[in-house]
């Protein structure tokens, strides 16, 4: 087969390189620069230097109780989600009536808007604390369970839309081969089907932890950090401190910058465990 011309590739290329280039990677550069500045608009900043990172973890403690509601709630979330999310896909792929109603309707949480998820859950969720003379916003912890459970009601429903695949792409003879050698069904779990798939472990993981962290809009919806900021989480804390206290704009793209090299961190670290154990499988 012939070479495309290169023209062609400019030609294909150029207007998704324009897109990102204004769209992600400008931005990108030119908030890391405004973390190193005291600005109101772009057009008026001025160099301090490393001030900004010094207030965001000098001044007050919200950052750093953000930092530690988000590291509880994406530990928890991950854990929970895939569990069930596997177990669901699990279920729904042996062969029982309405399988794949049950796929569409365990799937459609994730089509709705965090902002709509967020006061729907908070009014099912004061429904039934009202009950116990308390409200979502009375305590961080329930506010904490409130954002697990809506987090899970979410999201389980794609991870499981995942492992479906990969479960269904084990190779049927490897299961029937230990059917004859006397495997039992856990057994078969365990051995063939939970090895089979850690691929598919390895994507759920990494979009379950990066959602955690970046979560937003349902904490902004369901708690909006109340009581006070106890149920901020950085995603949120940040916004707080940009939008909601003048002169602290740098500081909050410092925060930004923090936040994104933390979240970084901890996907790389998560990819490169979660890609070793695969070869060793």
């Amino acid at each position: 087969m012939r070479k495309m011309p290169v023209r062609f590739y400019a030609f294909f290329v150029l207007p998704t390189a324009i897109a990102f280039l204004i769209s992600f990677l400008i931005p990108f550069l030119l908030g890391i620069y405004l973390s190193f500045t005291e600005f109101t608009t772009v057009t008026n900043s001025h160099w301090v230097g490393v001030e900004n990172y010094v207030r965001a973890f000098s001044e007050d403690n919200d950052f750093w109780n953000a930092l530690v509601f988000t590291a509880k709630f994406a530990a928890v979330s991950v854990v929970l989600i895939n569990v069930f999310a596997f177990l669901f896909a699990f279920l729904l792929t042996r062969k029982i009536r309405g399988a794949n109603g049950f796929r569409t309707v365990f799937f459609m949480p994730n089509l709705i808007g965090g902002i709509i998820l967020g006061y729907i859950w908070q009014l099912i969720l004061n429904g039934i604390l009202i009950n116990f003379g308390v409200d979502i916003t009375f305590d961080a912890g329930y506010g904490f369970w409130g954002l697990v459970v809506l987090m899970n009601w979410q999201m389980a429903g794609y991870m499981m839309i995942i492992y479906i695949a990969a479960i269904q792409n084990v190779p049927p003879e490897l299961i029937e081969a230990a059917s004859i050698d006397g495997a039992g069904a856990l057994q078969t779990l365990r051995r063939i089907t939970i090895p089979m798939v850690r691929p598919a472990f390895t994507i759920c993981t990494f979009l379950t932890v990066t959602n955690a962290f970046k979560l937003f809009d349902q904490n902004l919806a369901l708690t909006a950090g109340a009581p006070g900021r106890a149920s901020s989480m950085l995603a949120l804390d940040i916004f707080n401190t940009f939008y909601g206290r003048n002169g602290y704009e740098g500081v909050g793209q410092a925060k930004a910058v923090v936040f994104f090299l933390i979240v970084g961190l901890i996907v790389l670290l998560q990819l490169f465990f979660s890609r070793r154990k695969e070869l060793e499988s």
